[in-house]
């Protein structure tokens, strides 16, 4: 889901020369909101700072909304701590197949989802499709976590389902994915709970590359079609995927982005991406071992009035205490976490982070 280093300094300044003073350009399909709009956004919605939200007893999108491992009890729980240090908006990741195998349980599931999170205060960011991690998946019981592993359970949507053997598109899923994403979209299209969809997480990730292009097209237009009050995005993570890179800025409504780097990179990212007069959301950050933590980043991003959301917030199921590439054999408790607030009984993981988000968030 992450790289160690996520640079879009360069893919910012291009983008200005092409359309020059941050005006945002547009496919004659796609018109985003325009630079008032998404400004006025901003200044109706207080700071945005919260966390990518799993709940600690799922292991990945699908145990997290099928039906008979959804969890409203942890999620309560568990946004209510999230909630006690300030948090305001949670980034949840949905998944087409549990939408399919139970399209209305899957909507009551996130009205309930809603209804939770609204209680505690907290907006929420859902997320369609994802490119990260484990490209087959099947509806039912999901795996057990691989001792220490990060992430060893989460799954893609649509992942290599979208593709036949010789690797084109296949017109069926395109269709069904179409279907889901507009199901949802026209259901939830007035619910101000929403704050934003994020359309794709970290399209051409594991390899895909350009070949997430016509869903990443596909998903843009599908929500345009659609009625909306809440803004659409999809976030930059890679300074190589320029054609993607390109597309998501010149049709989000607001900017989102992935960095994990230390307060210099990330300070050169932000100075780039606000020329673009653009809202900015941070929806990935806070990597501990990678020098992306609250105390560098997160006054950062409060300071430039950029939404905060790191990632995990419970200790749990996905494992992301341990780092991508360090994993730990025996599973016990890395010295430094790489990512999460919370372990599974409540206490922080640091005191110190928890008191730092309490003054920012004046609780």
């Amino acid at each position: 889901m992450h790289v160690k280093i996520l640079a879009i300094l360069a893919i910012a300044a291009l983008f200005i020369q092409c359309t020059g003073k941050g005006k945002t350009g547009s496919t004659s399909e796609n018109t985003p909101w325009d630079i008032e709009k998404a400004n006025q956004w901003q200044k109706a919605n207080p700071w945005l700072i919260g966390a990518n939200f799993n709940p600690s007893t799922a292991i990945n999108q699908l145990e997290t909304w099928q039906a008979e491992t959804f969890d409203p009890e942890t999620i309560d729980r568990e946004l209510g701590w999230a909630a006690s240090i300030g948090f305001n908006c949670m980034r949840v990741y949905l998944h087409h197949l549990a939408w399919e195998i139970d399209p209305e349980g899957f909507k009551a599931r996130m009205r309930q989802y809603l209804d939770i999170s609204d209680k505690h205060g907290i907006k929420t960011m859902f997320v369609f499709f994802d490119d990260c991690w484990n490209n087959s998946y099947q509806a039912g019981k999901q795996p057990e976590p691989k001792t220490g592993i990060h992430n060893s359970g989460w799954v893609q949507d649509p992942g290599a389902l979208l593709f036949d053997e010789n690797g084109e598109v296949k017109p069926e899923v395109m269709q069904l994915l179409e279907e889901y994403v507009k199901d949802i979209l026209t259901t939830f299209s007035k619910d101000k709970r929403i704050i934003v969809w994020d359309l794709y997480n970290e399209p051409g990730n594991s390899g895909y590359v350009n070949r997430s292009m016509p869903l990443l097209q596909n998903v843009f237009n599908w929500a345009r079609s659609i009625d909306l009050v809440q803004p659409v995005t999809a976030g930059v993570w890679n300074i190589k995927l320029v054609d993607l890179n390109k597309f998501q800025l010149e049709n989000s409504d607001i900017l989102t982005y992935h960095n994990y780097s230390n307060e210099i990179e990330h300070g050169k990212a932000i100075d780039t991406l606000k020329l673009l007069n653009r809202p900015l959301i941070c929806t990935e950050y806070m990597a501990r071992t990678n020098g992306s933590r609250f105390d560098n980043i997160l006054p950062l991003l409060k300071e430039n009035n950029i939404g905060a959301i790191n990632w995990g917030l419970v200790s749990g199921r996905s494992n992301t205490i341990y780092a991508w590439e360090t994993p730990v054999p025996d599973g016990s408790e890395p010295e430094t976490w790489f990512h999460d607030v919370f372990r599974k009984n409540g206490e922080p993981y640091s005191k110190d982070e928890v008191d730092l988000i309490k003054r920012l968030t004046g609780k």
